[in-house]
């Protein structure tokens, strides 16, 4: 008995001195810096900055292999700590926001069928590109709002809205969405188009009442350079956007500004 009580005991302490020696001889030595920069991180994970994680964008920030201001998802004040940390001059970004270009809720889209199946957006578009009658439209099943992290975007009446106050323009929303409705712009830009549809003016407005109908006029009260026609289909040029009164022109009010699309939706009224 004593004899096999020894004998473990050595085993034990032979055991301990190799854990002891593999410690010494093969320990990562963690970089003070490293540790530092990590700590700022949000924590998402979003993967928007085109890192792996938080954790591989600290790394890459220390191997100077990436520039501050990469993360959508940081606040002005932690960019600032960054930037010290770094030994850099702070870096000045323009805060974006997600947009759904749609306005296809219950009240502005028709349909062409009713979806009874799986109540995932990238399952549904499998059936005729959705039920509504804008194939480009949103489906309005949440995914969008699912995959967002800071609860920024809802589902009303069959269409995704973002409320452009909690947004952190972290891009996963619009990895998300299979119709490519959503895109990351500038926060500051006064007004969009809430259309996607390419289709002729005459076939969007029987399918839905808010839609781009290709008039032109939004171009014409604009000033140059600040809304294009791509087909039938305005587009803003967000570099140089026009003013929130050039909404007015629009018959549709597909031009209109982000925080009405949020508000007119409470009411489901848009």
């Amino acid at each position: 008995m004593i004899t096999a009580t020894v004998i473990l005991l050595i085993i034990g302490v032979l055991i301990a001195l190799a854990i002891g020696l593999v410690v010494k001889f093969f320990a990562v030595e963690v970089d003070p810096l490293l540790e530092q920069v990590s700590a700022i991180m949000p924590g998402t994970n979003c993967g928007a900055c085109g890192y792996a994680g938080c954790a591989g964008y600290a790394a890459a920030l220390v191997g100077r292999k990436a520039q501050p201001g990469d993360c959508p998802a940081m606040s002005d004040s932690l960019l600032h700590q960054l930037c010290e940390l770094l030994g850099v001059e702070d870096v000045k970004k323009e805060r974006r926001v997600a947009v759904v270009f749609c306005s296809g809720n219950d009240q502005n889209a028709t349909r062409q069928a009713f979806y009874n199946g799986v109540n995932r957006c990238r399952d549904a578009m499998l059936v005729a590109a959705g039920a509504k009658s804008c194939t480009y439209g949103c489906l309005g099943l949440g995914a969008c709002a699912q995959a967002c992290p800071y609860g920024a975007i809802e589902v009303r009446n069959r269409l995704a809205i973002v409320h452009p106050e909690l947004c952190r323009a972290c891009g996963l929303c619009v990895q998300t969405c299979p119709k490519k409705l959503i895109r990351l712009v500038p926060a500051s830009a006064p007004i969009h188009v809430f259309c996607s549809s390419p289709a002729r003016g005459s076939f969007k407005r029987n399918a839905c009442k808010t839609a781009c109908i290709g008039c032109r006029r939004c171009v014409k009260a604009a000033e140059e350079n600040q809304i294009r026609m791509n087909g039938f289909l305005a587009v803003i040029n967000y570099g140089n956007p026009p003013a929130a009164e050039v909404a007015q022109s629009c018959p549709t009010a597909a031009l209109r500004a982000n925080v009405t699309q949020v508000e007119a939706n409470k009411d489901s009224s848009i």
